[in-house]
């Protein structure tokens, strides 16, 4: 077990997580007791994220994002994340290494789980994102990205492949890193979910 600071958080799960995040032990042991007040299980399952979710957007429907980012984060595919999958979810959307959350990014866009993105899959999570967007910000969208459609046909061709082509994993991350304009666009600001949380 770990030091009273830490509550019921085992020693091995607060080294491992200091080692692999940027938080300190003690902002480990705070998420930690704000964790458990909202799952005292010490699970959150899809619903109960989908819930976490739509509090920081209460004026668009995050639902399906949610869904998507829960299924990227479920690392074992038990349908629930756990605490140790619940920060390494923070840490990678909100403090992590590009290249870190551009994998992220990667399993997040592909959804059926293959080790391949094609434009089915690009269209599916730009169609979730279009849904947190509020209408303000859509009459802000430059003509050719203002609909789920036109912005995914945008970043597929921003990576030079034809329409029945596959994307591989390499293949994104090299593109995204080269192309500014594919990373804007796929892109949901995470900093809007990390500022909310602080102030919970």
């Amino acid at each position: 077990m770990g030091n009273s600071k830490s509550g019921a958080l085992s020693k091995d799960i607060l080294e491992d997580l200091k080692l692999n995040t940027k938080y300190t032990e003690d902002e480990l042991a705070i998420w930690y007791q704000t964790f458990l007040k909202e799952c005292p299980n010490g699970k959150i399952t899809m619903a109960q994220f989908q819930k976490i979710y739509s509090g920081f957007f209460p004026d668009t429907d995050p639902k399906e994002y949610a869904q998507h980012v829960f299924r990227s984060f479920d690392t074992n595919s038990d349908g629930i994340l756990d605490f140790k999958e619940y920060i390494i979810a923070l840490h990678l959307t909100s403090s992590g290494k590009t290249s870190q959350k551009l994998e992220w990014a990667f399993s997040l866009f592909d959804v059926d789980g293959n080790g391949t993105i094609n434009k089915t899959e690009i269209l599916e999570i730009v169609k979730a994102i279009f849904k947190m967007i509020n209408e303000d910000e859509l009459k802000t969208l430059p003509e050719d990205e203002n609909t789920p459609e036109k912005r995914a046909d945008k970043i597929w061709d921003n990576f030079g492949k034809k329409e029945n082509d596959k994307l591989s994993e390499d293949e994104f991350i090299q593109g995204t890193l080269e192309n500014n304009e594919i990373l804007r666009m796929i892109q949901l600001e995470p900093n809007t979910i990390k500022e909310k949380l602080k102030r919970k």
